[in-house]
C-alpha cells in the first residue's frame, strides 16, 4: 500500500495551525474573515507550490459542508465537469458543489467557459489555483466572477515553525515511542533550504526521518542528515540566524556601495542557500532605499525581476535575480526619500506639529463650511503651470524642510523646474 506524504498527512485542518500567508489570514484580514463568516464566493488562489493554497481549499470545504470535488487541470476535462454537473441537486451534494481546480492555466476556454452557467447560480463554488499570472491565463469571464487572493513564499522562520509541528506530530504517530532529537542546525538547515515550500521542507524532514532511524529506537536528526536529505550545501546558519543576515546586509551594502562583482557574489551566496524570498525582498527595499529618485524606473524593473523570479522558481530565478542585482549596483543613487520620510516620522513623535490647515482640510460634507474647512483652498490645476503658493504644513512646522534634492540628474532636473516655476509664481 502506497505511503501517504508527510506533507498530506499533517496538512492543517485550521487556519491558526496555517504558517504564513498573514497577508491573508491574519486577523481581520480579508480571506480569514470570508471563511469565518462562511459566506464563501468564487476564488483565485495565486501563487508558487508548497505556500498553502490547496490546504486553506480544505479547511474552506469542511467549514462550509458542501461537497469537494478536487480536479487537477493539467489531467482533467470536459467530461470530468459533466460528471460533477450531474451531481448537483441530488442526495450526494445538496448544498452544491465546492469544486477546487488545480493549475487552472492549463483548461482552455472551452472547459472554463463550461463552468460559469454553475458559479453563477451559485451550485458550483470554485476555487482555482494557479502558479501563473491569472490574468494571463484565466479568461475574464471567470476572473470577473472570482476573487482573486495571491499567496507568497514562505518565511525559512515560519517553515521552521511547520517543521518543529510535523516533528510532534511524528513523535506521536509513526515513531511513537522512539527517542527522537532534532538539533536546531538541522531543522534551520532544512526550512532555509526549501525555497519558501513548505512541503518541500516537509519532504525532506521524512527523508531526514527515514535516514536517522535505527533499530535502537533512536532517532538523532544532524545538521549532516539533513544535509543528505535536501542535497543542499549547509551554509552557516545559527540560531538567530546572524550569519545568513550578515550576507543580507554585505548584499545591500555592495549595492549601495556601486560594487556589481560583489553585489552578485553576496547574490550567489543567497542563492545557495535557496532563500528567494529574502533575495526579492532585499532588492525591492535597496531599490527603493538606495537608488530612490536618482532613477525611479529602478523600482518597477526591479518589481518585474522579483515576479519573475518567483515564478520561475531555481534554478532559472538566478537570471533576473542577477539582472536586478546588476542593474541597482551600477544606477545612480539617492537616499534623499527614506531621509525625508525618516525625518517626518520623527517630527511625529519629537515634536508638536500642530493642526492641518482649515482650508486643506475635507470639505466634501454638510456643515463644513460652517467650520471653515476648505474655504480658502486653491486648485493647483487651475493655475499656470499647475502650480499656485500655499501653506501645506501645519502652522507649528510650517517652515521646515524634510526632502532635499538629492544631487544626481534626475533630481537636479525637478529643482531646476521647480525652482524656475515657483520662481515665477512669487
Amino acid at each position: 500500500m502506497a505511503r501517504t506524504p508527510l506533507a498530506d498527512r499533517v496538512r492543517p485542518s485550521a487556519l491558526d495551525e496555517v504558517v504564513g500567508q498573514e497577508h491573508l489570514l491574519g486577523k481581520g484580514r480579508l480571506l480569514r474573515n470570508i471563511i469565518e463568516n462562511n459566506e464563501i464566493p468564487n476564488m483565485i488562489f495565486y501563487g508558487p507550490s508548497g505556500v498553502g493554497k490547496t490546504t486553506v481549499a480544505n479547511i474552506i470545504a469542511a467549514k462550509t459542508g458542501k461537497m469537494l470535488r478536487k480536479l487537477n487541470a493539467t489531467t482533467a476535462s470536459v467530461s470530468d465537469i459533466k460528471e460533477i454537473v450531474a451531481s448537483l441537486d441530488t442526495l450526494l451534494a445538496p448544498d452544491g458543489v465546492l469544486l477546487y481546480l488545480d493549475e487552472i492555466q492549463h483548461f482552455n476556454k472551452k472547459q472554463q467557459q463550461s463552468l460559469l452557467e454553475f458559479m453563477e447560480n451559485g451550485k458550483i463554488t470554485l476555487i482555482a489555483s494557479t502558479t501563473e499570472n491569472p490574468y494571463f491565463y484565466v479568461y475574464n469571464a471567470v476572473l470577473s466572477r472570482s476573487i482573486i487572493f495571491e499567496f507568497r513564499n514562505i518565511s525559512p522562520s515560519d517553515i521552521e515553525k511547520a517543521v518543529r509541528r510535523a516533528v510532534g506530530i511524528l513523535k506521536e504517530t509513526d515513531y511513537k515511542g522512539f527517542d527522537v532529537t532534532v538539533d536546531a542546525d538541522a531543522a534551520s538547515h532544512i526550512s532555509h533550504s526549501a525555497n519558501g515550500d513548505v512541503r518541500k521542507a516537509l519532504n525532506s524532514l521524512e527523508a531526514a526521518f527515514f535516514a536517522a532511524a535505527g533499530g535502537n529506537k533512536k532517532i538523532h536528526i544532524t545538521l549532516e542528515t539533513a544535509v543528505e536529505a535536501t542535497q543542499k550545501k549547509a551554509l552557516k546558519y545559527d540560531k538567530d540566524g546572524d550569519s545568513h543576515y550578515d550576507i543580507l546586509s554585505a548584499f545591500q551594502k555592495s549595492i549601495r556601495g556601486s560594487d556589481p562583482d560583489a553585489a552578485v557574489h553576496y547574490l550567489a551566496r543567497l542563492i545557495a542557500a535557496d532563500d528567494l524570498p529574502s533575495i526579492c525582498r532585499r532588492l525591492q527595499v535597496a531599490a527603493a532605499e538606495d537608488i530612490g529618485l536618482a532613477y525611479p524606473q529602478a523600482i518597477p524593473v526591479v518589481r518585474a525581476c522579483v515576479e519573475m523570479a518567483m515564478q520561475l522558481g531555481f534554478p532559472e530565478a538566478r537570471i533576473p535575480l542577477a539582472d536586478a542585482v546588476i542593474l541597482l549596483a551600477t544606477a545612480p543613487k539617492s537616499n534623499s526619500g527614506i531621509n525625508a520620510v525618516d525625518a517626518a516620522l520623527n517630527d511625529l513623535s519629537a515634536v508638536d506639529t500642530g493642526d492641518i490647515p482649515a482650508h486643506l482640510k475635507d470639505s466634501h460634507y454638510g456643515g463644513a463650511k460652517k467650520l471653515g474647512h476648505g474655504l480658502e483652498y486653491k486648485y493647483p490645476h487651475s493655475y499656470e503651470n499647475h502650480y499656485i503658493p500655499q501653506q501645506y504644513l501645519p502652522d507649528n512646522i510650517k517652515d521646515r524642510k524634510y526632502y532635499e534634492y538629492g544631487k544626481n540628474k534626475t533630481e537636479q532636473a525637478a529643482k531646476a523646474y521647480w525652482e524656475k516655476i515657483k520662481g515665477e509664481r512669487k
